[in-house]
C-alpha cells in the first residue's frame, strides 16, 4: 500500500515563497510518475505540476515560470517550489503518485492534502 504525506503549506502574502513537500512510503518510488493537484472551494482538482520517473516535468500554464516541481529518489519525496504566489493559487494541494501503464500495475494514490493559502 502505498502511503503519501503532504507538509509544508500556510499562509503567505501575496509575491512570498512556500515549498511543498511530499513523503511517499510503499510501491517502488523510483517508477512513480509524481504530481500535484490542487482544489479550490467550489472546483474540482486541477493538476499542478507532475514529473516522471526520468525528471520530465509539465505545468499547468498558470503556474509556469513560477513552481517548480522536483523529486528525490533517495528520499522517496516530491517537492513543489512555489514563487510568486499569486491569491488564486490558495487552495489544497494534493500529492499524487501513479505507475506508468508499461510497468502494468494500476491504479493511483493521493496524500490527504495540506492547505496553501495566499493573501493578497
Amino acid at each position: 500500500q502505498v502511503q503519501l504525506v503532504e507538509s509544508g503549506g500556510g499562509l503567505v502574502q501575496g509575491g512570498g515563497s512556500l515549498r511543498l513537500s511530499c513523503a511517499a512510503s510503499g510501491g517502488i518510488f523510483s517508477r512513480f510518475i509524481m504530481g500535484w493537484y490542487r482544489q479550490a472551494p467550489g472546483n474540482q482538482r486541477d493538476v499542478v505540476a507532475t514529473i516522471t520517473s526520468a525528471g520530465i516535468t509539465s505545468y499547468a500554464d498558470s503556474v509556469k515560470g513560477r513552481f517548480t516541481i522536483s523529486r528525490d529518489n533517495a528520499k522517496n519525496a516530491v517537492y513543489l517550489q512555489m514563487n510568486s504566489l499569486k491569491a488564486e493559487d490558495t487552495a489544497v494541494y494534493y500529492c499524487n503518485s501513479k505507475y506508468p501503464s508499461w510497468v502494468g500495475i494500476p491504479g493511483e494514490y493521493w496524500g490527504q492534502g495540506t492547505q496553501v493559502t495566499v493573501s493578497s
